[in-house]
């Protein structure tokens, strides 16, 4: 998959430096066990999450609130390249039917850098109103810190591993 130009008006990014190889950054983002435990920052918390790691696959992730509210959320992925990049959305579920809250397309690149990895991530919205909609509902500080908490569990491997 083409890495996209971004612009600014539709399309939200976050990168930053994990101090753990590729692999170990892969592992924590497509083991469910792993991945319930970062990805949705705290208080909030992952309760499940099922996944289908081939394009055309399933993404689905139950989040809940602080109050005990769950939230479903359900995608497919439309690109998988082992250690290199995931692309999911949340515009069609696993039976190809369209959505009818799609909302962003999520493009996630793992690129290693000296003995560490470049995580970047872009959400792509269709027009301004959801990208600034996404803003508006914290996407800098809610991707950032659960960025911080797939720090915390790639450290974890990590440090297992050593």
């Amino acid at each position: 998959m083409k890495r996209p130009k971004p612009n600014p008006s539709l399309d939200l990014e976050i990168s930053r430096f994990i101090d753990a190889p590729v692999a170990l950054v892969w592992e924590a983002w497509t083991n469910p066990e792993h991945f319930k435990k970062w990805w949705t920052p705290r208080p909030w918390q992952t309760v499940a999450a099922d996944m289908v790691l081939r394009p055309g696959g399933l993404f689905r992730t139950v989040m809940r609130s602080p109050e005990g509210k769950s939230f479903d959320h359900k995608g497919m992925f439309i690109d998988v390249q082992p250690e290199r990049l995931i692309a999911f959305t949340d515009a069609l579920d696993d039976d190809w039917r369209p959505t009818s809250d799609a909302f962003f397309t999520a493009l996630i690149y793992f690129e290693p850098e000296g003995d560490g990895t470049r995580y970047t991530a872009y959400a792509l919205h269709k027009d301004e109103a959801g990208c600034k909609r996404h803003v508006e509902m914290g996407f800098h500080e809610g991707w950032g810190s659960a960025f911080t908490q797939l720090e915390e569990v790639v450290a974890g491997l990590k440090a297992t591993r050593a």
